[in-house]
């Protein structure tokens, strides 16, 4: 009997394994990974510099701008925020440019998903693998070499105006947020949706009420990437918008700066006042993308 529970013990001792020790990703010394961190402190010198020069330079008068320009304002002028104010007609431009974000966000959300969803539930079908490939490849395609057309068929079919704006940036985010959405949803387990189709969900009932809430995370990620490119962009604006009273906050600076483009204060002040307000979007909204992405990486 004795020796049988030695065997035992013996052939338990040989086959259980031994766990693995995790490498540390901080070299093993248990503290701080300085070089890393040297590198993120390099990386971010390339925005805080010309942040600070930005803020230094909106705060001067005219006749502080000799030297490198890095130097501290020996007298602080905020009239520079009250001449962009009223030079680049601030209010009409700031508005024009949130209600084409907001609109860009919400359709995108709502349809880019939908699509993501119908394609990834039905990836077996050839038509749909097709399709999923098809916008994959659009991602590769150039926006100058389509520019021209576009910019024929808007004003032809009267969406030369922020509505129409609004469908681009849809549609133009279509084939990266597809890419993400589609890799997301195949990771939801099917049997949630199995489970409410047998309590009676149709297809439409499932994505919204099923699907839709658990891609939380991805769309705070595909939201604050349309909010910064609808917010920031340039060229669309610029080839789409025919009406002078719609223009955005990039299209209002860029005329200011043709106008004036020696008066540096104020234009540095101009680009302060349009910045200001997607980067309070971006820290409120900061704690629910980090968040969602990381949940995101361990589904």
């Amino acid at each position: 009997m004795s020796s049988t529970i030695q065997g035992a013990e013996a052939l338990q001792t040989t086959t259980t394994p031994t766990p693995k020790r995790r490498r540390r990703l901080d070299g093993g010394t248990g503290g701080t990974n300085w070089w890393l961190t040297a590198l993120i402190a390099v990386c971010s010198l390339t925005v805080l510099l010309p942040l600070y020069f930005t803020i230094v330079t909106s705060l001067k008068t005219p006749d502080q701008l000799g030297g490198t320009g890095f130097e501290l304002p020996t007298e602080i002028r905020w009239q520079n925020f009250v001449d962009a104010y009223q030079l680049t007609n601030f209010p009409q431009a700031l508005l024009n440019t949130a209600l084409i974000t907001v609109g860009a966000v919400v359709l995108t959300l709502f349809t880019n998903s939908l699509v993501a969803y119908a394609i990834a539930r039905n990836m077996h079908k050839k038509f749909f693998r097709g399709l999923y490939f098809y916008f994959l490849a659009a991602i590769f395609v150039p926006f100058p070499i389509i520019m021209l057309p576009v910019v024929k068929e808007t004003a032809l079919l009267g969406l030369d105006t922020p509505v129409g704006l609004v469908l681009l940036y849809t549609v133009y985010g279509l084939s990266f947020n597809i890419f993400i959405f589609t890799a997301y949803i195949n990771s939801i387990p099917i049997e949630l949706e199995e489970a409410a189709r047998m309590d009676g969900a149709s297809t439409w009932g499932v994505f919204w009420k099923v699907v839709f809430p658990l891609l939380a995370p991805m769309n705070a990620t595909v939201g604050i990437l349309t909010c910064v490119w609808a917010w920031n962009d340039f060229l669309l604006p610029l080839v789409i918008l025919s009406d002078p009273s719609a223009r955005t906050l990039p299209l209002a600076q860029f005329i200011f700066q043709g106008q004036f483009n020696t008066n540096y204060t104020v234009a540095f002040a101009s680009y302060l006042m349009a910045l200001a307000p997607l980067l309070v979007v971006y820290i409120v909204a900061q704690k629910w993308v980090v968040s969602g992405v990381m949940r995101g990486s361990t589904k």
